[in-house]
């Protein structure tokens, strides 16, 4: 097919524009929020009955996530393969949309009496969230040329954090002026924000779903998809060992986004526990967050244009880590919500960095994208596994979420270091 095609590449951003509701609204304000006011004993505590196991409320949402992630990681790379092997990786796309949408949609009826299933479909949620971006992050390579990658990559997470916003000022205007809509309870205005995310994410879906390109179907003499999965996923694996700069940066990209996805998926529950704030607060600050984060994605990748992407890179990581310094001290909402524009202004810059640097790194003439980027997108799950489910145990058996704050800290030296190392040796200009 034609790279570069505008109505194709708009229509790849706008995927991010139809999801990225589903981490602002899912993962990170709403329904954290909501669920630890929910899931409570019947003395109104926070140490809950969750299939016989005694258990904080906010350690199991942290598990929920980690248990989430690690479904995706042990099946993506599978599904990628297939995808790659049959030409369907539009379709196994939208299989994993309708599953999260679907599942968003369900959780309209979370009630006091319901959390153990709320539990489980919010980690449907997540599976279909996540495994719908492993195919949609393979066509990069497929519909832009690389001197476009980091511009394209920053204009879709972009695009998703101002849709994102979008619909969640309906829903927080649902939440904190319930007159206006017949003076609904805050509760059902959560369980309807809830319901929305899955309309606009499956509604908005279709656009992309039109235009994105039908992949072609992999040569192969192995009849078996399932056997030739194996097969490719090997093959991309020997790859690897031959890639030192494809791989070095794996290894980096897994250290410091254990940082990185812990903090986007916990930092509502620290405002939240440690520092007392009220609801509507942290929701705002969240909503500034995304704000900042689209100055930030269209920031570093200006400054990867002039200073290289690893240079880029490694300056992010370095804030991240005074972030968590930062966090492990601070102490009122004031210096929280400055910490939180910090924080936006990294998120976008680092995750869009990330994917079209490893875009560029690719063999470029493999045809096998998405089994290529399903190692991508394993590193990423696999990391925020081990991420959240540090946190929460570190949480758990120390019972201060300020000393898990200090573990991330660690990770981010640890990628930082990894980049470090990689930018010193690596010969390629344009990284």
């Amino acid at each position: 097919m034609t790279k570069n095609d505008p109505r194709v590449l708009r229509a790849w951003c706008f995927y991010d524009w139809a999801n990225s509701v589903h981490a602002l609204v899912i993962t990170t304000t709403i329904f954290p929020l909501y669920f630890t006011a929910t899931a409570r004993n019947p003395q109104g505590g926070i140490r809950i009955d969750f299939l016989g196991w005694q258990v904080d409320n906010s350690v199991l949402f942290s598990y929920a996530v980690s248990v989430s992630f690690l479904i995706i990681a042990l099946t993506s790379p599978l599904f990628s393969a297939i995808a790659d092997y049959s030409g369907r990786k539009k379709l196994f796309m939208k299989l994993f949309c309708y599953l999260g949408a679907t599942a968003c949609g369900f959780l309209y009826f979370f009630t006091k009496e319901t959390y153990t299933a709320a539990v489980f479909c919010f980690v449907a949620s997540m599976v279909g969230w996540c495994g719908s971006i492993v195919f949609y992050n393979s066509f990069l390579p497929e519909i832009a040329t690389e001197d476009r990658f980091d511009a394209l990559s920053a204009r879709g997470f972009s695009m998703g954090y101002l849709g994102s916003v979008l619909l969640m000022l309906f829903n927080l205007s649902m939440v904190l002026r319930p007159q206006w809509y017949g003076g609904i309870s805050q509760a059902m205005a959560s369980r309807l924000s809830f319901l929305t995310v899955g309309l606009w994410w499956a509604g908005f879906a279709q656009y992309p779903f039109a235009y994105l390109p039908n992949a072609a179907r992999s040569r192969s003499s192995q009849p078996s998809w399932i056997f030739n999965g194996f097969r490719v996923l090997a093959k991309v694996f020997a790859q690897l060992r031959r890639l030192p700069l494809l791989r070095g940066f794996l290894l980096a990209y897994f250290c410091y986004n254990m940082g990185v996805q812990t903090v986007m998926y916990l930092a509502t529950l620290f405002g939240d526990e440690v520092l007392h704030l009220p609801t509507d607060s942290l929701i705002v600050v969240l909503l500034i967050i995304q704000l900042v984060a689209i100055a930030g994605a269209w920031g570093f990748s200006r400054l990867s244009a002039r200073a290289g992407n690893l240079r880029a890179l490694l300056v992010a990581v370095c804030i991240w880590i005074g972030i968590c310094c930062g966090a492990y001290l601070v102490e009122n909402g004031t210096q929280f919500y400055g910490l939180a524009v910090v924080v936006g202004l990294v998120m976008g810059g680092i995750q869009a960095l990330s994917r079209s640097t490893y875009a560029k790194l690719l063999p470029a003439d493999t045809p096998d994208t998405a089994s290529f980027f399903s190692f991508y997108d394993l590193t990423d799950k696999v990391s925020t596994v081990l991420g959240t489910l540090s946190f929460g145990l570190v949480r758990q058996f120390t019972g201060d979420m300020r000393n898990s704050v200090l573990v991330l800290a660690g990770l981010f030296v640890a990628g930082g270091w990894l980049l470090w190392r990689l930018q010193a040796t690596q010969r390629r200009i344009s990284l």
